[in-house]
């Protein structure tokens, strides 16, 4: 066969490979509202910089007729490219390919561009799109599933690994996402679960839907499992997109630097009147972060779970940070089993990828309730003191308002190793709520006054004038400074660039046992 033969064949084959299942499945992903595989691979990619690997791979199982079933692919596109002028490493399945499945050789072309990634430095991103494992593969489909985890595993914390559910994903499936940094869902045609409906009404009587049981919806607000939506294909991936920016390479790179033209000294007078004197008061502390951030732009992540906090990343002084913060307008900012997850997840993320966390404290304590206690809130609080506790990254905490008990303690406080704690005038720094504290220290001194009222009234305010302020925290150095609110902006950026140069040294251990 001469060399134009040769180079013929070489067309014939790549254009079997990338087209898929052919044009009747595309037409099918289409009309579902999906892209294809190599189209979401392109809409990522910079133009032109996609370089595929393994191409030609194909599966050796002859069992139950396999033999004569071509699968195109193996059914994932894997390679490598650039968003944003940086390196990036993909896998993308294929659902027009027999749906998707991954066997032997399709888990083999995965784990290939994972150890590539490792190897460079690089965030490796998974477009789920399967209808699980291949069964006619038996246990080569599983080990396959097992050698992703371990991978998954092994390289948390090293470089980012982002899922992206884009249709189907179920089964032994859901974990490899599961154990990654982030997961993306597409409404509507997004699934994650560990069993199907058709099975759960078989076990249980329970009746169903898909959308019900694992839809994006469900693991955005109810299960904490996905941390962004997206109405389809193309929005979902200019999401990670902007994520992506946020975040360094690897663990020994730090995140991208934005120049800013949003001025580092900039006061902000907004701020006293977001924040209400009265410490019941609810406001909206997205607001405080929109004032203190570059530009005013905060990128949050799980928005619709444990919305009694807010987690997200921000710039200032063009320099990636994460933030966390309390939200007094649900539960009046109170840390529950949920908040608690969700932050500390946050922290040790942030501590991972050398980003700095600014922590806004504005919390009565823990939510209190038989469900919280039976539900765990002490293991799950546990995570929040574990993950700052740990974390070794340049470390921020304003006190807005209020700060009691243990969730004080919990919010990044100077006693878990916070670099910097800064109060506002309006903190409330104390064991409990002025309320509640007057009542067990004066409890007799109330009941023998000829006006307990107005006795319970003075002993509130006396407690106030004496424990809930940020000044007795501040003469102990809990506190390092109470500053003017409108100068919170300066206060952080010329905090954060002193610790630019942070070195800490932890006792040498193979890793901690955190509290999960």
């Amino acid at each position: 066969m001469g060399t134009v033969d040769k180079l013929t064949e070489l067309q014939y084959r790549r254009s079997k490979i990338e087209n898929g299942g052919g044009e009747a499945k595309i037409k099918k992903q289409h009309d579902s509202g999906k892209m294809t595989a190599r189209e979401r691979i392109s809409a990522l990619m910079d133009e032109g910089s996609f370089v595929e690997v393994d191409a030609f791979v194909s599966h050796r199982c002859t069992e139950f007729g396999m033999d004569a079933v071509e699968v195109p692919g193996e059914g994932v596109v894997t390679g490598y490219g650039t968003v944003d002028g940086r390196l990036v490493f993909v896998y993308s399945q294929d659902f027009t390919v027999i749906g998707g499945s991954l066997g032997e050789m399709h888990a083999k072309k995965i784990c290939k561009v994972m150890d590539m990634a490792a190897k460079m430095g690089a965030p490796i991103i998974g477009m789920n799109d399967s209808g699980g494992a291949r069964i006619q593969e038996g246990l080569d489909a599983l080990s396959g599933f097992g050698e992703i985890f371990y991978r998954n595993t092994v390289n948390s914390g090293v470089i980012p690994q982002i899922s992206v559910i884009m249709g189907p994903c179920a089964g032994g499936a859901v974990y490899s996402p599961a154990i990654t940094d982030f997961i993306f869902m597409v409404d509507k045609t997004s699934k994650m679960f560990i069993t199907g409906p058709q099975v759960i009404q078989s076990v249980t009587g329970e009746e169903v839907s898909a959308e019900e049981l694992g839809g994006s919806g469900v693991h955005a607000s109810k299960s904490g499992v996905c941390h962004f939506t997206a109405p389809d294909d193309a929005e979902c991936i200019e999401k990670i997109k902007k994520l992506l920016s946020y975040l360094p390479s690897n663990n020994l790179e730090q995140a991208p630097y934005e120049e800013t033209n949003d001025d580092i000294n900039r006061l902000s007078e907004k701020l006293t009147e977001i924040v209400p004197d009265e410490p019941n008061r609810a406001y909206d502390v997205k607001e405080v972060i929109a004032e203190i951030v570059d530009n005013g732009e905060f990128f949050e992540i799980q928005e619709q779970f444990a919305t009694n906090i807010v987690i997200g990343y921000a710039r200032m002084n063009g320099e990636t940070v994460g933030i966390v913060a309390n939200q007094p307008k649900v539960k009046a900012g109170s840390l529950d089993c949920d908040s608690s997850d969700k932050a500390a997840r946050f922290v040790r993320t942030c501590d991972s990828f050398n980003i700095p966390i600014v922590t806004l404290t504005d919390t009565p304590g823990y939510f209190p309730g038989v469900d919280q206690e039976h539900g765990g809130i002490i293991r799950h609080g546990a995570k929040l003191l574990y993950a700052y506790s740990e974390a070794t990254v340049p470390k921020v905490n304003v006190i807005l308002r209020k700060a009691y008990g243990g969730a004080y303690i919990a919010m990044s406080s100077k006693h878990l190793d916070t670099d910097v704690v800064m109060a506002w005038p309006t903190a409330e720094i104390a064991v409990m709520g002025p309320e509640g504290a007057a009542n067990i220290i004066f409890k007799n001194d109330i009941k023998e006054s000829d006006d307990p009222i107005a006795e319970r009234a003075a002993k509130i305010q006396e407690y106030k004038d004496k424990f809930a302020t940020p000044f007795m925290a501040a003469q102990r150095g809990f506190v390092d400074d109470v500053i003017e609110p409108d100068s919170t902006r300066p206060r952080i950026i010329a905090a954060l660039e002193m610790l630019r140069s942070k070195r800490d040294a932890r006792p040498a251990k193979k890793h901690g046992n955190l509290p999960v």
